[in-house]
């Protein structure tokens, strides 16, 4: 868990302006654009941001992000393995059905515990920081305090069964397809248990999940985001899109999307690998003292 949460937090800050990006196109759409800003892809969006807000707006929402890895990805990649073993009984090569069954669970559970981060953390993205336009929070601890003073608990739990529902798909599809990939690779000597091999699963497994993920996030980031009345439910949320923008809107954003999921993967991956081998070697050194 420890491992896990480790290599998530270096992943986000790296590939958070990625995140940011995503976030600020998936919203597109939804109001009036502010200033009569408009972003395009999503090195146009970055560097409009730039430009019109400053660097520092890439990195609107770190530290709920990194608040919201060490309580999710500790959950969903450290405890895979685990509840994996027992769902089999600790039978080795578990099936397709167990993997995905075990990602569903962790993924599920982690959104439990971090949801009220992953709230902050995308408002945070997508406040605009411009001269003369009002912001809806100064800092991560007062958007806490505010979102439970004026939305109650709900608030901070808001959009829970399209997160639930987006990192299920997500973990599922994420760790099930990086151990399919890697498990392959090594079955047929394509290459060795190292960096090249993580490198080459991860990415894979960054795509696959993009393309089935996508439509939920564009929904939960919107939900998520919205003031109260705005949605009744995340199926409103989801139907407005769709009658509204078209079927194109569950696909806002998805160049950043699998940018920001394809490099995620591979830092957080090959961190991972590294973490845990070297947590392991030191285990190893200290047992005989």
């Amino acid at each position: 868990m420890a491992s896990a949460g480790a290599a998530a937090c270096i992943a986000d800050i790296i590939t958070f302006p990625l995140d940011t990006a995503k976030v600020r196109l998936q919203i597109q759409g939804e109001k009036q654009a502010v200033g009569g800003i408009r972003y395009k892809g999503v090195f146009g969006t970055i560097s409009t941001m730039v430009r019109t807000e400053g660097p520092r707006s890439l990195y609107n929402g770190l530290v709920a992000g990194l608040q919201r890895q060490v309580c999710f990805a500790s959950i969903r990649i450290g405890l895979y393995d685990n509840v994996k073993n027992f769902y089999t009984g600790g039978k080795e090569k578990p099936g397709v059905l167990i993997r995905i069954l075990a990602g569903c669970t962790t993924g599920a559970m982690a959104v439990s515990f971090a949801q009220p981060t992953d709230v902050v953390k995308v408002r945070f993205q997508a406040q605009m920081n411009l001269n003369g336009v009002a912001r809806r929070y100064n800092g991560t601890m007062q958007a806490y305090r505010q979102i439970f003073l004026n939305e109650g608990l709900r608030g901070l739990w808001k959009g829970t069964l399209p997160n639930i529902t987006r990192n299920a798909l997500v973990n599922c599809t994420e760790l099930v397809t990086y151990d399919l990939i890697k498990e392959a690779i090594l079955r047929h000597n394509m290459l060795s248990d190292n960096l090249p091999c993580h490198f080459v699963s991860a990415f894979g497994a960054g795509f696959v999940t993009t393309v089935i993920a996508s439509p939920v996030d564009v929904v939960k980031t919107r939900y998520m985001n919205s003031p109260p009345d705005q949605y009744r439910s995340a199926i409103n949320c989801a139907w407005t899109m769709l009658t509204k923008e078209g079927p194109s809107a569950f696909y806002k954003g998805f160049m950043p999307s699998f940018l920001r999921l394809g490099s995620w993967n591979v830092v957080m991956f090959v961190s991972f690998e590294q973490i845990k081998r070297a947590m392991m070697v030191s285990r190893r050194i200290e047992a005989p003292n």
